[in-house]
């Protein structure tokens, strides 16, 4: 069965409201939430009748769409799922869906030696995994870390679609460290994914220096469509270049780390590089071996040698070894109480 973009968006939107049980959502509620997304995709309005509404209940409702979903009314005016943690995300895929997906894996893996194509090699495999999976209900081959109690995911496409539709942001945003929440108007640019955390990269409004938001932090997300949105070219891989996880520094940052590696260890850094300027130094008789990587000394490097424990030595710069250091002695004394 042929499906509309906007039917889509309008199955979307009243799946996301039907999801939210705090509210009682009446037929107009559904038509105001549909109308406001598809103003929200397409920038012009759309007319979203009650007889468009109602089919789309009744279709969701049935077989047609494979989705079967439980939504009953009551009271005689409301409408809500019957269970409580039912999504049509969660929708089994059809056999029909999964030919159509198997033979667009194959057409699509013909490209896969071009460079536009190179970096989805992996996604192929594990499409191909989730069909094999539901075809033959065995075990998956491919397990992917996931966190499914993440908080903040549930932005990730609003943001992406704030990002595509060049939108001004107003972020509700509590850090870590603040002990109140802080308005940001906010221009997105970009979105991260490093270490399974999300995180968009963008510029509050009337400022220069970039910003980069932890979606787990984010509280509340709106639009400001008065604004004009200030677009910025930015390159992810030059952006990242000379960084290690997310947390760019100014180029005063950027140094020469030197670290040795015990033997035991020296293999999973020769495979698993720390980053993509790693320069093999010296190796020794005993098999452990000097490395060099070019990056700015920010937090996650730091957890990164951290993680090592024993097995490295960072040998320069002489500021970052004291921190380590600093910071190994700290542990130890915590270890040495009992």
């Amino acid at each position: 069965m042929a499906t509309t973009k906007n039917a889509l968006i309008r199955y979307k939107t009243i799946d996301k409201c039907l999801q939210n049980h705090f509210k009682k959502w009446t037929l107009d509620d559904l038509i105001a939430a549909c109308s406001n997304a598809l103003y929200d995709f397409e920038g012009r309005n759309i007319n979203v009748s009650k007889r468009t509404i109602q089919l789309d209940i009744q279709l969701m409702r049935s077989d047609k769409l494979g989705y079967n979903a439980p939504i009953e009314v009551y009271d005689k005016k409301y409408y809500r799922y019957a269970e409580s943690d039912y999504s049509i995300k969660n929708t089994p895929i059809t056999n029909a869906d999964m030919q159509v997906l198997s033979e667009t894996i194959e057409m699509l893996k013909q490209f896969q030696d071009f460079s536009l194509f190179s970096e989805l090699s992996g996604l192929f495999n594990k499409l191909e995994d989730q069909i094999h999976t539901q075809k033959n209900n065995k075990p998956a081959i491919i397990h992917l870390d996931k966190n499914d109690n993440l908080k903040g995911l549930k932005f990730l496409d609003e943001l992406y679609q704030a990002i595509l539709k060049e939108v001004v942001l107003i972020i509700t945003y509590k850090s870590f460290k603040a002990r109140h929440p802080n308005i940001i108007v906010f221009h997105p640019y970009l979105l991260k994914e490093y270490n399974n955390r999300w995180f968009v990269i963008g510029k509050p409004h009337a400022e220069d220096k970039l910003l980069t938001l932890a979606l787990d932090r984010i509280l509340a997300l709106d639009y400001n469509f008065k604004l004009n949105y200030q677009p910025k070219f930015l390159d992810a891989n030059s952006y990242y270049k000379n960084t290690i996880g997310v947390t760019v520094m100014p180029e005063t940052h950027l140094k020469t780390v030197v670290f040795k590696i015990d033997s035991k260890n020296a293999p999973y850094v020769i495979t698993k590089p720390f980053h993509s300027s790693q320069k093999l130094v010296e190796k020794s008789k005993k098999g452990s071996v000097i490395f060099s990587v070019d990056v700015h000394i920010n937090y996650e490097l730091e957890r990164l040698i951290l993680g090592f424990g024993e097995s490295i030595e960072v040998l320069e710069p002489n500021s970052l070894r004291n921190r380590i250091k600093q910071k190994l002695n700290k542990a130890a004394k915590q270890y040495a109480t009992r």
